[in-house]
């Protein structure tokens, strides 16, 4: 069984948080950026929201899609014709 991490999405609209966090939860995107966004310009809070927005950003880790290349340790090179 594949362990689930909180990534950011390649279907992103700007960073992709939101769409990672609904794809970690099993939600709807649309919805879960809706929600994001109110929360985000709310009245009082934008600068909060901002704020928390990119440092979840500089944080969550980009989606990484090698299932194939499971073998391969995170900084090693190689060609993939090389199999």
């Amino acid at each position: 069984m594949k362990n689930k991490q909180l990534v950011k999405s390649n279907d992103h609209i700007f960073l992709g948080v939101l769409g990672g966090i609904a794809e970690y939860f099993n939600w709807d995107k649309a919805i879960t950026r809706i929600i994001g966004a109110i929360l985000i310009i709310f009245p009082g809070q934008f600068f909060f929201g901002i704020i928390t927005y990119f440092v979840a950003a500089a944080v969550m880790p980009d989606k990484n899609d090698r299932d194939a290349d499971n073998d391969i340790i995170e900084g090693e090179f190689r060609d993939k014709k090389s199999k």
